[in-house]
């Protein structure tokens, strides 16, 4: 689904044990039903120009775009490329073995991570190296500078040359021992590694991976598993240097990384990353409430209730719309100046899986099913 997570405890760089499972899209008497979509506004003209089939999906997966072509995986082990103005697949490759994280990719070298805790990279769309992990993997491997990154369940992050698979450096921080099972953060802004380390934002030098900087978003919050539980979630919002994020079910908040510290942060009760432009940044709570807040200070600048109960996938800001996939297949199109609501097409009925992403001028959404759709907006 697209706003499953669940927990599991860490102990010793091993993840051993699953907690608890929580979906926002459960079925019960006691569950709130969402309202009826109704009839496509149709305020904004959207197309179907083609379709594709993969292996279904039910890890966390990430969606790599470069330049006009989009990689990304199936659970089967199915790794492939595909040229998001056509649909035409560029390359497919089968890695051997289930996934667990991925896919990251910088055009030529493409990285996942299986179930077995081995990190596989591709050149070109050829497998060349593998490599053992010694804990398991939720978000997508970074690639860049021909490295491959690396960021794991018990809060280790490390560092491999893409070429060779050589072990170029690791690092590893103590933190609870309960963490998310969904994606995290890692990713390079200019020479900086910067990474999602329990509550904290790191960044790092990928060259031995030592701390740079270190900024608190979130701290744990009362005595249980659950409550203990501090992650920043995958999807973040950059604007030149500064980066906004989610805490699960805490806060969002921006952070200016050259001066190292937040710039605001305000209470939110979300699971899933966030989105932005110069003007404000857009999130998702767990009721499914579309917020708008202004990127300047984080006051609220609209609220939409719509789509509230339909399981929401991380936003994407495109055009003058907010893009949202939800639990039964649907794409929404929101109003970026108020939240109202512009068009909706269907896909297959499985849960959008992933955040949408927009490659070249195609909009490319993938279902739990497998189903592979690229949609171009006016």
């Amino acid at each position: 689904m697209a706003n499953f997570y669940s927990f599991t405890t860490v102990r010793r760089g091993l993840a051993v044990l699953l907690v608890a499972a929580l979906s926002a899209c459960a079925s019960g008497p006691d569950q709130p039903k969402p309202a009826d979509l109704g009839a496509n506004p149709a305020l904004l003209g959207v197309r179907s120009v083609w379709r594709a089939q993969i292996a279904p999906v039910h890890f966390p997966l990430q969606v790599k775009v470069v330049g006009n072509n989009v990689v990304l995986a199936g659970s089967d082990g199915t790794v492939l490329s595909f040229d998001a103005a056509s649909g035409a697949p560029l390359w497919r490759t089968q890695v051997g073995a289930p996934i667990a994280a991925g896919v990251g990719s910088d055009g030529r070298f493409a990285a996942v991570v299986t179930r077995d805790n081995e990190l596989v990279v591709l050149d070109a769309g050829q497998v060349v190296w593998r490599s053992r992990l010694t804990a398991q993997v939720f978000t997508a491997p970074l690639v860049a500078g021909e490295r491959i990154f690396v960021l794991g369940a018990d809060r280790s992050v490390a560092a491999f040359d893409a070429k060779t698979g050589r072990k170029l450096w690791q690092q590893q921080r103590p933190g609870e021992a309960l963490v998310l099972r969904q994606s995290g953060i890692l990713m390079a802004i200019d020479n900086t590694l910067v990474a999602g380390l329990s509550g904290q934002l790191v960044g790092m030098n990928p060259l031995n991976g030592t701390t740079l900087w270190d900024v608190p978003v979130a701290q744990t919050r009362g005595t249980n598993d659950i409550e203990r539980l501090v992650d920043l979630v995958g999807g973040v919002s950059r604007q030149a240097n500064e980066v906004c994020v989610r805490a699960f079910q805490t806060a969002v908040a921006c952070v200016d990384t050259l001066r190292a510290r937040v710039t605001w942060k305000r209470a939110a009760d979300g699971a899933v990353g966030v989105q932005g432009d110069d003007s404000q940044l857009y999130g998702v709570e767990s009721d499914g409430r579309v917020l708008a807040w202004r990127h300047t200070d984080g006051e609220p600048v609209w609220r939409s209730d719509r789509l509230r109960y339909r399981a929401l996938s991380a936003p994407l800001a495109l055009g003058r719309s907010v893009v949202l996939g939800d639990a039964t297949g649907w794409l929404h199109f929101l109003s970026r100046a108020d939240g109202t609501p512009l068009a909706q097409m269907a896909t297959d009925g499985s849960a959008i899986v992933a955040t949408p992403v927009v490659a070249g001028k195609t909009l490319v959404v993938v279902t739990s099913q497998g189903g592979v759709y690229g949609f171009q907006p006016e």
